[in-house]
């Protein structure tokens, strides 16, 4: 990292076609777009996956019924995805990447916490996400009777991941435009198959509605709760807290002409839909087999019909992680890294290929997948916490502009490191851990175990941090507010390149 400037050194141009991307910088409006419909494809391809197959048998999975799955699935996203489209409004307002808004709440140079563990987040996803694909690559090979389905087949897994990991990196290589006409011509067609899928499955097939549960332990009382509570942090709102950190970098091409209300509902409602759409379906699946394996899922219950529904849904995870490498390249830069995007896009591919070797090589995929995303809401939850706060709150009562967010490290206008916001952070997973009840025992803190095994992390976590930073975070900001007059000097834009207009703009 630059201590003193992550602007690209000068005499370095762009990569040409690409200067607003490749840097950190304000979106101008002359460059953003004004069809919302952008919006709703980009979150709907990046949750129509078979991850979400695998997050509605996961409730059946840990012994709960299927209205009980249903209903976590229902309210606990609704909650998540409502919250979610409040920070898709904070990057259509500023033009701003979310680990560049979180500057103004933990600092110019204490953001590097929160970057840095979002960067390392999203080579987990892209691992998790691939190692889905592979898995349904796996099992269309085995119809086909191009390997053995029984068999490890490492040297398959590792080749045919390898493949995928490239055409996610070749997508997010070109940016925004890309991304966007990717999920435009991929998602409609992908959406009718799935519901050819679902009629099949739902009317064609016997699945068990009223299923309460394994038959020899159906969960009742405090256990019941607890396994619901613990479902609603993994596939619940879990879910969609675990896309806060993501929601401003790409909603930051959307003009701000384009009436809020349109963004906001194009967004949610692209998360929504397809979560708990998959959801249900994989809970349904699940009904009769306790199968968590989405290969599994799919082979066992469709059949013949595997082969066409398989060749489609690799589109899911492709789109998700099309998003994971984009993300990964501005989080990096927000760490003052300067790389330009691209070299960051071929970065990630790797780092994410030697994740997906370790998921290939973990027996117990379930343990694995419910502890990876118990511990995504360990630090999500807590820094909505503040981000809320400090957007919806503080920067209304004390508004300042989205210039300051681009200035160099060591500028006046911004703390370098805002103890206030960290602090919060910090409280807010500590208070997260304490509530946690996941299938690793490091993952189960003692007052989850005291309580029965009741997991209220989310909860706990997003109203820790922002109960805390609302009582310290007031006086930080005022403090450096103050310092607003000083003229900004842009740190993320390369010294040769045509900058775009940073008027200040109220947040």
């Amino acid at each position: 990292m630059h201590n003193n400037s992550s602007a690209v050194p000068a005499g370095q141009a762009p990569v040409a076609g690409e200067d607003v991307e490749a840097w950190l910088q304000p979106i101008p409006e002359s460059k953003r777009t004004r069809k919302v419909s952008g919006q709703f494809w980009i979150w709907a391809g990046a949750n129509l996956a078979p991850i979400n197959w695998v997050l509605g048998a996961l409730g059946i999975h840990l012994g709960l019924g299927f209205a009980d799955t249903v209903t976590v699935l229902v309210l606990g996203n609704l909650i998540g995805m409502l919250l979610f489209g409040c920070f898709v409004l904070l990057g259509q307002k500023t033009g701003a990447t979310g680990m560049v808004l979180a500057r103004a709440a933990f600092g110019r140079r204490g953001n590097y916490l929160p970057a840095a563990i979002q960067a390392l987040l999203v080579i987990g996803w892209c691992a998790v996400n691939t190692w889905i694909i592979l898995d349904l690559v796996m099992a269309l090979f085995g119809t086909l009777g191009w390997v053995d389905p029984t068999a490890h087949n490492y040297g398959w897994k590792i080749g045919v991941a390898t493949t995928i990991m490239a055409a996610q990196v070749a997508i997010a290589w070109f940016g925004y435009k890309a991304i966007a006409a990717f999920e435009k011509w991929t998602v409609p067609p992908t959406i009718i198959i799935l519901a050819v899928m679902s009629a099949v499955a739902w009317f064609g097939m016997k699945i068990d509605w009223a299923y309460a549960g394994p038959a020899d332990n159906i969960l009742e009382g405090s256990e019941r709760i607890a396994a619901m509570s613990a479902v609603m942090t993994a596939i619940g709102i879990g879910w969609g807290i675990t896309w806060f950190t993501y929601a401003a970098d790409y909603s930051r091409f959307v003009s701000t002409e384009v009436p809020k209300r349109k963004v906001y509902l194009a967004s949610v409602l692209g998360q929504f839909i397809p979560v708990v759409w998959l959801g249900v379906l994989g809970a349904s699946l699940a009904t009769n087999s306790g199968e968590i394996d989405p290969g599994k899922l799919i082979v066992q219950n469709f059949g013949v019909l595997a082969l066409p529904v398989l060749l489609m849904v690799l589109h899911g995870p492709i789109a998700t992680n099309i998003l994971n490498i984009y993300t990964f390249s501005v989080a990096t830069q927000a760490l003052d890294i300067t790389i330009s995007r691209r070299k960051l896009n071929l970065f990630v591919g790797v780092f994410s290929l030697a994740a997906v070797v370790f998921f290939i090589f973990q027996e117990d995929f379930a343990a694995v997948l419910d502890a990876w995303l118990i511990g995504l809401v360990a630090w999500v939850a807590a820094w909505g916490g503040v981000m809320l706060v400090h957007y919806f709150w503080i920067e209304k009562r004390w508004p300042g502009d989205t210039a300051r967010l681009f200035d160099r490290v060591g500028t006046k206008r911004l703390p370098g490191v805002n103890w206030a916001g960290v602090a919060s952070l910090l409280f807010g997973i500590f208070a997260t851990w304490l509530f946690m009840y996941g299938l690793v025992p490091v993952m189960q803190g003692p007052i989850a175990v005291a309580l029965g095994g009741w997991d209220l992390s989310w909860l706990a976590g997003g109203l820790s941090s922002a109960g805390c930073y609302a009582v310290l975070g007031p006086r930080v900001h005022r403090k450096f507010l103050a310092n607003a007059g000083a003229q900004p000097v842009p740190a993320d834009v390369p010294e040769t390149a045509a900058r775009p207009s940073t008027t200040a703009v109220s947040l």
